[in-house]
């Protein structure tokens, strides 16, 4: 990239575009790829720790973590609504619009004594 190029970018990353994928939040061209690379990194190095079948894992188990919070019948549930999510609207204003009935106390969590 000749310095020239640089320079552009860096004028544009300063009105606060992003510039660089991964650079968001960065005030100049180069804290942008800073930015990104520490982002870049954080993630690779998490994955080397645990494999990529653990990393997997902990992805997975996210969901699952919800799921038995919410026991199955709410996490259904909560899928019905996303499921309505547009872009331009939530779920809640598209099932009032479309008649659609949404139980949210099942969303309630339930929580386990340790």
């Amino acid at each position: 990239m000749t310095p020239e190029e640089r320079a552009a970018l860096d004028a544009r990353a300063r009105q606060g575009e992003t510039v660089v994928p991964g650079g968001t939040g960065g005030k100049s061209l180069e804290a942008q790829e800073n930015l990104a690379e520490g982002r870049r990194r954080g993630g690779q190095t998490r994955r080397e720790q645990l494999g990529t079948q653990g990393y997997q894992e902990i992805g997975s188990r996210g969901g699952q973590t919800r799921r038995e919070q919410l026991g199955r019948v709410g996490y259904q549930e909560m899928g019905r609504k996303g499921g309505l999510t547009t872009i331009d609207k939530s779920g809640e204003q598209r099932a009032a619009e479309e008649g659609i009935h949404i139980d949210e106390s099942k969303f309630k969590t339930s929580t386990k004594s340790k």
